[in-house]
């Protein structure tokens, strides 16, 4: 597949990603985004920012650099929030793929400042552990280069607190909202939708008991790796023909 190839494809791929959060519920108005990166090529492509998502077209799809230059002529405006997905892609190597949204349950732990517990194993398919919220920005921060500092104090949380981004592939930004990332904007938003349940369910375990404990690890570990790593047994084998 050539260049050109490559980035249609890519630019339907995110396209169809950025039209399923609004499917799944994850955005109102245009309160979200999606990105993908591909290395070899040195590109990543994103939404444009403000656009209807009734009106957006594959096309409207903004392709930049790996620093988020535009590459295009006569390109829309990227998400603002393009720098924070390029930051993410930088730190974190694995990922292809960063979603942002200000999905309501999700919102509701950044803006108490309070990590998404693991209370079940809803949570410990996808997620190896409680989600993280980060610490506040401070002035200076907003100030000056707010989305660039916004995906450093997410790379900052997942370092100080020694975690794994490919195991908990998600983080709420305190007093902001929920970030996602995965091998592919299909699983980025995957990822996404399931961090908004996970949060909803904790949110309903706390009020019906707020001295819920969190499930154990052997648990955890059954629930996670059952679905993740070599030994992985869910669902069905593809063989190749």
């Amino acid at each position: 597949m050539n260049r050109k190839s490559i980035i249609r494809a890519m630019k339907q791929r995110v396209y169809d990603a950025n039209i399923a959060l609004k499917s799944n519920g994850l955005v109102v108005l245009t309160w979200g985004n999606v990105s993908e990166i591909n290395r070899e090529e040195q590109v990543i492509v994103i939404k444009p920012s403000g656009v209807d998502y009734d009106v957006m077209q594959p096309e409207d799809m903004v392709l930049t650099d790996l620093k988020g230059n535009l590459l295009e002529e006569k390109s829309l405006n990227p998400s603002s929030d393009l720098a924070t997905h390029v930051k993410l892609y930088q730190e974190f190597t694995n990922i292809q793929s960063v979603v942002h949204t200000h999905s309501d349950y999700a919102v509701a732990w950044a803006q108490a400042n309070r990590d998404i517990p693991t209370y079940g194993t809803t949570h410990a398919d996808t997620f190896y552990g409680s989600i993280p919220v980060t610490r506040q920005l401070d002035c200076d921060e907003v100030n000056f280069a707010y989305e660039e500092k916004t995906g450093q104090i997410i790379v900052e949380t997942f370092k100080k607190r020694n975690i794994n981004p490919n195991a908990i592939p998600g983080v709420v930004v305190l007093g902001h909202g929920p970030f996602t990332w995965g091998e592919s904007p299909k699983k980025a938003v995957e990822n996404s939708i399931v961090l908004n349940e996970v949060a909803k369910m904790a949110m309903m375990t706390e009020m019906i008991n707020n001295q819920s404990q969190l499930i154990p690890d052997y648990l955890l570990d059954k629930h996670y790796f059952r679905k993740h790593g070599e030994n992985a047994y869910y669902g069905q084998v593809v063989l190749n023909k």
